[in-house]
């Protein structure tokens, strides 16, 4: 589990380190010239997809945690839970000092040319995210179960979060918001890889 504390270091380090770059865009351009996004743009929807992405992460870990008793899946969860809500709380952080509104009108991921994929009553909003009924059955299992099916639902999670990251990595402006989406990336994909391996000393492979 090592490589799971290291990433979460790494993560937290990189938030930081965008907090100040993004202080300074707001107060007169960053180091990359470029100056406060407006609502629509790909730097605001990432901000506000990705906070929403993270927040079911956080809660996915936490469940699981309450579910068993094995410390790998306990400790990889409690890391995720960490280092996705110090992010989402950046991202929202980012917004505020932005002037921009938490919440839009726009649907999640238009600004990846991907709206209309929300499917409503199912909760899965965007790219990975579980659905409402997948995670109440989280919360009905337990022991080797519940870490099966959430590690199966967090590498479905991460997937998605790096095709949102990426998105970010090639669309938004702000070069601090783009360091930290390629943070997303490389730190999601270690953490699929631990998955995999957590998931074969179960017997079990992520989902198609």
């Amino acid at each position: 589990m090592r490589l799971a504390r290291v990433a979460v270091s790494v993560a937290v380090a990189g938030v930081l380190v965008a907090a100040g770059a993004v202080g300074r865009s707001v107060a007169g351009g960053d180091s990359d010239g470029t100056e406060v996004p407006a609502a629509g743009s790909a730097d605001a929807g990432f901000a506000r997809d990705m906070a929403v992405h993270h927040q079911q992460a956080v809660e996915m870990s936490y469940i699981v945690r309450d579910r068993t008793t094995d410390e790998d899946v306990r400790r990889l969860a409690y890391d995720i839970a960490q280092t996705q809500a110090n992010q989402r709380g950046m991202l929202l952080g980012w917004l505020d000092l932005w002037g921009l509104p938490k919440v839009s009108s726009a649907e999640p991921m238009a600004w990846m040319g991907m709206s209309g994929m929300a499917s409503g009553e199912d909760g899965a909003l965007m790219p990975g995210m579980a659905t409402d009924a997948e995670m109440e059955k989280l919360g009905t299992l337990d022991g080797e179960q519940a870490e099966v099916f959430y590690l199966q639902l967090m590498t479905d999670h991460h997937r998605g979060g790096i095709h949102m990251a990426q998105g970010c990595a090639a669309r938004c402006a702000v070069g601090a918001e783009q360091r930290l989406a390629q943070g997303m990336v490389d730190g999601q994909r270690s953490d699929i890889q631990l998955m995999a391996d957590l998931l074969e000393e179960r017997g079990a492979t992520a989902r198609p």
